[in-house]
């Protein structure tokens, strides 16, 4: 991050990015999947067993996984097509329909303003669901109901020939990979490729089943459990880091490797750039163990993280859109930075808005 004597030029070079936001047109593709909150009071325990008991409250829905980073995108303003798979059931005549949880996804992305005329329903699967219960503001369980298979090759074909549409007129293209059965290598491959055909760039979140899927990606974002997966070794200094970076470079053969490293910021490393840039978060985690302790021990500056849900797919969202509104990796990186910041300030699955990010950035310079 620029220390703060420059940031008198650097804020506003990054809220003239924001009206730009308007004019991107963005294609998401990826597991997309229903992230569904029931909320509830705890006081007591069951007598069944030593869990708490919720008294339900309420319940809200929305998009999560590859939904979530449309979400992000179009909560800032940008024009967003969504490409997925979901449940579906079968009708007459060999057509097939939503399933219950897919036609509640469907009017989440309605709602947010997501072009979701890509998410396809397919009667071999089931749209993921994951239900978090939550009880005075303390998570108490997540279930989750998916299954992993690849898409049947008609589907998959379906899907490729929609997306190929929406690139001639992409300004970027984001992949969301969760892992869920949608990205074969061969689909990433024929996706990538398209891009790199109609000039559009791409940023990937992948997983760790394709290494090689997404060769010629403008960058790549991961955190930093998964870039020690990637590259089969612990990230615990500086030395390891570097290492890391520069070998998903190669591993990649992207243009640039973004690793989020929760209280520590991000890192950003360029094939062109010999040294690695590091961010400091403008958030901070405070655990369960530190309760009653007097202070906090952090590098970072700034708010308190309350839920992290959800911070890799704003890194994401908010990287792609400062890139293709021209903004530099630097800069963009930096937008990205402070946006987590502003997501992860708030309880479940979220998104920022351009007022939000505009105060944020302010905020900053104080």
């Amino acid at each position: 991050m620029p220390p703060k004597t420059e940031l008198a030029h650097v804020v506003p070079r990054l809220k003239q990015l924001l009206p730009a936001f308007r004019k991107i047109n963005v294609a998401v593709v990826g597991d997309v999947m229903l992230d569904r909150y029931i909320w509830g009071n705890a006081h007591r325990l069951s007598p069944e067993a030593a869990v708490p008991v919720v008294d339900f409250v309420s319940q809200n829905d929305c998009p999560g996984g590859a939904g979530n980073v449309a979400a992000n995108l179009a909560a800032l303003g940008a024009r967003v097509q969504t490409f997925g798979v979901v449940g579906g059931r079968a009708l007459p005549q060999g057509r097939t329909g939503d399933d219950q949880v897919a036609e509640a996804l469907r009017s989440c992305l309605r709602r947010a303003g997501i072009g979701e005329r890509g998410v396809l329903a397919d009667a071999q699967h089931i749209t993921t669901l994951k239900t978090r219960i939550i009880a005075r503001h303390q998570q108490i369980v997540r279930i989750d109901h998916e299954r992993q298979e690849p898409l049947s090759s008609k589907t998959e074909e379906k899907i490729f020939r929609l997306l190929l549409r929406t690139l001639k007129t992409s300004d970027a293209l984001l992949i969301s990979d969760y892992d869920k059965g949608l990205l074969t290598d061969e689909l990433a491959e024929r996706v990538l490729n398209a891009a790199h055909k109609f000039k559009v760039p791409v940023f990937v979140k992948p997983k760790t089943s394709r290494l090689l899927a997404y060769r010629g990606a403008r960058a790549i974002v991961c955190n930093a459990k998964e870039a020690s997966f990637f590259v089969t070794r612990t990230l615990n200094d500086d030395k390891s880091l570097e290492e890391a970076g520069r070998a998903l470079l190669a591993r990649f053969g992207c243009a640039a490797v973004v690793i989020t490293r929760g209280e520590k910021g991000m890192s950003i490393f360029e094939e062109t750039v010999p040294r690695h840039l590091t961010i400091p978060a403008t958030s901070f985690e405070v655990t369960y163990a530190r309760v009653g302790q007097p202070g906090v021990s952090r590098e970072a500056s700034g708010r308190q993280v309350f839920d992290v849900t959800g911070a890799g797919d704003t890194v994401l969202s908010v990287l792609a859109l400062a890139m293709a509104a021209s903004a530099d990796l630097a800069d963009a990186a930096y937008l990205a930075n402070i946006a987590a910041g502003v997501v992860v300030g708030k309880l479940g699955t979220a998104s920022v808005s351009p007022a939000e990010l505009a105060a944020a950035l302010d905020e900053t310079r104080q």
